[in-house]
């Protein structure tokens, strides 16, 4: 694993671990693979519904680089190409299940604090 640390040094292993998934789509493409395995680049966008060709091509690569998905390069006419998760973003995936369901928590107090529109 070749990991950039784009920003350390780390003052904590939060201050490290948000390093790795910030960005709004890092999380999702974790979850993406997560739920569905490995999938191909357009199906990856057909699931991230917003993101755009370069930030998920962008947001990928520094996945790759940081040893959290496997990219698979078939020689094959036309190329094909798969992304998966590997064990380290599967341990990371399960790291951020408590932050999602924390998060599914707030969504539910949100709604409870909207008032409803009248029928």
């Amino acid at each position: 694993m070749t990991s950039s640390a784009r920003r350390g040094p780390y003052i904590c292993g939060i201050d490290a671990a948000m390093d790795v998934v910030s960005g709004k789509w890092k999380s999702l493409i974790l979850w993406e693979l997560n739920n569905h395995g490995t999938r191909r680049f357009g199906e990856l966008r057909r699931g991230l519904p917003g993101v755009s060709e370069k930030m998920l091509i962008q947001h990928l690569r520094e996945m790759e680089e940081d040893g959290l998905i496997h990219r698979e390069v078939f020689r094959e006419v036309p190329p094909r190409v798969e992304y998966s998760l590997t064990e380290y973003g599967r341990s990371l995936n399960e790291a951020l299940r408590p932050l999602g369901a924390w998060g599914t928590e707030r969504r539910k107090r949100l709604a409870a604090q909207t008032p409803q529109a009248s029928a």
